[in-house]
């Protein structure tokens, strides 16, 4: 039976006709566990994801693998990016059980959904193989498959468990944070570790934020010199923007090739604050080139965006992307074609597969001769033209809530800073870029009505939908807090009041339903579905914790509003994570980030005029801005704005008015004296 035809999930939709008898995660199959007395296969991937396309093909494709799962099994297949739930609570297991994780993840469970063995990928002969132990050991050792099973839901409730030991988040701690960054940095190819590696993107915003509090020279150049190596390897689609997931090597040489979202979301961020803080072009044309990855490739008109770009394309891995000198040559004839090797290193022997060669670009041409750099731009635009007519990787077109309110987040950064910046000083240039905020500022609002509309109902948030129908699966912490700093952000750079409503009636909800004892958040509400475990990951990983989310989102909301509670809520969240900050910076990114913000206060900052787009208050409180800080500007005592509320015209001129921690200096009518506030 295909019961998987009416998912929302494209990844559920490439099983739709496996020869495996797959179920949704439901009730129902694990009642048909129980009443046939078999064990539950639970497989977790998602679409983007190379090895469980290879799973895919080499096992659930397989007429006789089916029929082992079939005779033996209740198979349930599950999209992580839709029940990110389900898969915090098997991957905790799996890594109690190997050490390790990853996807695809392969989970045997018993029919109340207790994991007894855990693993991840495994070819065709094994998985046949384990397959038929774990089906004898259920018939023939029972007791002993469900002892294991009690001591691996043990082990998941301790790791799942909230109330640990909590801490203020000073500024030592982070000063610490930042030391111990610096100390695991990769000095050679910038980032941290080794292969494969996964761009560090919520640690460079905290760096950068660290650099403005304290001004240290040394966390803006781990934070600049990991930027352009990203920037300038593999990792960057050099010819239409966006990053992929992570390297497979240190040097950020060969990518593996899917796109994803929230990368570069979070990576768009990176480098608009680093443009705004050093002007850096190879930052502001690499910012420019992600919104236009985001608004071109990924949204979905009339929606939001979607979740990625696989890996494969036509099941090869690169095919999109790799070239040889002999096919530049092809598109770009004799001379152009040499030139564009040598930048963009595609060398006869290759960096890839096949001798194919990812293109990295060799040097720095931002700030080149203009010749050069029109040169350049002319091979990219006719390499891009060749490359569209190749076969092209498929979209997971799934719309997740809190990613799509990173995006939010990101573009209202990029667009902001865009206005306040001006469009540069050369006219290509200042077209593309002013061409490129129009199209993603559409995107963003369109995302951003999407999740307002659909995602959500009767007052509480739904984690995906897919071609305008949302899905049932809830929203999880991460959802409310990623969507509620969306739709702050939304407030400050619209002024309308109907945005940061919606974000205090999201945060509301988060308050009220996700809360733990002592100050922490479980990732799923009061009244979801019960799982073995209630999840509440306080790390931050891929994406920020569902922890670091609601508290990024609380403290702009505070100091939108002015009220106190929010600020306090966040504090106390923030102390539940502090001392993961102090021992292990690398997984608390998005929390540090958030703990500069606020002991920077953060600033509030209003500006009360008739032209909030072109008025000179308005770009200088943008390009200044302290870390965190918010920043509404519009008429006095504009409704729903309570920034502007009692806030006037100073002898009939904007006016700037700065306060901290609820505290304001007195309005100034002049940039300068603005500056000098912040």
């Amino acid at each position: 039976m295909n019961r998987l035809a009416s998912a929302t999930s494209p990844y559920l939709l490439q099983h739709a006709d496996n020869p495996v008898d797959w179920w949704p995660w439901c009730d129902e199959a694990f009642a048909e566990a129980k009443r046939r007395d078999v064990p539950v296969l639970i497989s977790v991937g998602y679409s983007a994801c190379h090895w469980c396309h290879v799973m895919a093909h080499e096992s659930f494709e397989d007429p006789g693998v089916g029929k082992l799962v079939n005779d033996g099994f209740v198979a349930i297949k599950v999209d992580r990016e839709e029940r990110p739930d389900v898969d915090a609570v098997y991957m905790t297991a799996t890594q109690a059980m190997t050490g390790q994780g990853g996807w695809p993840m392969t989970v045997f469970a018993a029919p109340d959904g207790t994991p007894f063995f855990c693993g991840t990928y495994f070819p065709k002969p094994n998985f046949v193989r384990l397959l038929e132990s774990v089906g004898t050991a259920w018939q023939d050792q029972r007791e002993a498959v469900l002892r294991q099973g009690a001591a691996v839901v043990k082990a998941i409730g301790g790791a799942q468990a909230v109330g640990g030991p909590t801490a203020p988040l000073t500024a030592e701690l982070l000063d610490a944070a930042a030391a111990q960054l610096a100390k695991e940095y990769d000095r050679s190819n910038g980032g941290f570790g080794g292969a494969p590696k996964f761009p560090p993107h919520m640690n460079l915003l905290f760096l950068l934020r660290h650099h403005q509090r304290t001004g240290s020279a040394e966390s803006l150049e781990i934070a600049r010199h990991t930027a352009e190596a990203m920037a300038r390897g593999g990792l960057n689609d050099q010819l239409a923007g966006g990053f992929a997931r992570y390297s497979v090597d240190e040097h950020w040489t060969v990518p593996h090739f899917e796109k994803m979202l929230y990368d570069n979301a979070l990576l768009l961020r990176v480098y608009t604050q680093l443009w705004r803080l050093t002007g850096d072009p190879l930052a502001r044309r690499v910012a420019r080139d992600t919104a236009r990855f985001l608004a071109d490739e990924l949204h979905r008109p009339g929606e939001g965006f979607a979740s990625a770009l696989d890996a494969d394309t036509e099941g090869v891995e690169g095919l999109t992307y790799a070239w040889t000198p002999a096919q530049l040559v092809e598109v770009l004839g004799e001379s152009d074609g040499r030139w564009a090797a040598d930048l963009f290193t595609v060398t006869e022997a290759g960096t890839f597969e096949h001798g194919t060669s990812v293109l990295r670009l060799a040097r720095d041409v931002d700030d080149a001769d203009p010749a050069v750099r029109g040169r350049w731009q002319d091979v990219v635009r006719r390499l891009l033209t060749a490359r569209d007519n190749r076969p092209q990787p498929a979209r997971d077109d799934k719309v997740v809530a809190a990613w799509n309110g990173l995006a939010i987040t990101a573009i209202a950064e990029f667009v902001r800073l865009v206005q306040a910046q001006g469009v540069g000083d050369e006219e290509a240039d200042a077209n593309l870029l002013e061409g490129v905020t129009i199209v993603a500022d559409g995107a963003m609002r369109d995302a951003a009505e999407h999740l307002a509309g659909v995602h959500l109902v009767d007052g509480r948030l739904r984690r995906v939908s897919r071609d305008g129908v949302v899905g049932a699966p809830a929203g999880v912490l991460e959802d409310y807090g990623c969507v509620a700093e969306a739709f702050c952000a939304m407030h400050q750079l619209t002024g309308e009041g109907r945005w940061l409503e919606l974000a205090g009636e999201l945060l509301d909800t988060a308050l009220a339903r996700f809360a733990a004892p002592g100050g922490g958040f479980y990732d799923t509400a009061d009244d979801a579905e019960r799982l073995v475990a209630r999840p509440a990951d306080p790390t931050d990983n891929a994406t920020p914790s569902g922890r670091s989310a609601i508290v990024a989102a609380l403290v702009a909301y505070a100091a939108l509003t002015g009220e106190n509670r929010y600020r306090e809520a966040a504090e106390a969240a923030l102390a539940t994570v502090a001392p993961i900050v102090a021992r292990h910076a690398r997984f608390a990114g998005y929390a540090a980030a958030v703990g500069e913000a606020l002991l920077s206060g953060p600033y509030e900052i209003a500006v009360v005029t008739d032209d909030p787009a072109g008025d000179p208050l308005v770009a200088a409180a943008y390009r200044h801005a302290p870390p965190g800080a918010v920043v509404v500007a519009g008429r006095p005592d504009q409704p729903g704005v309570p920034l502007l509320a009692d806030r006037l015209l100073v002898d009939g001129r904007p006016a700037a008015y700065v306060c901290r921690g609820f505290v304001c200096q007195r309005p100034v009518t002049t940039v300068e004296d603005l500056r000098a506030q912040l």
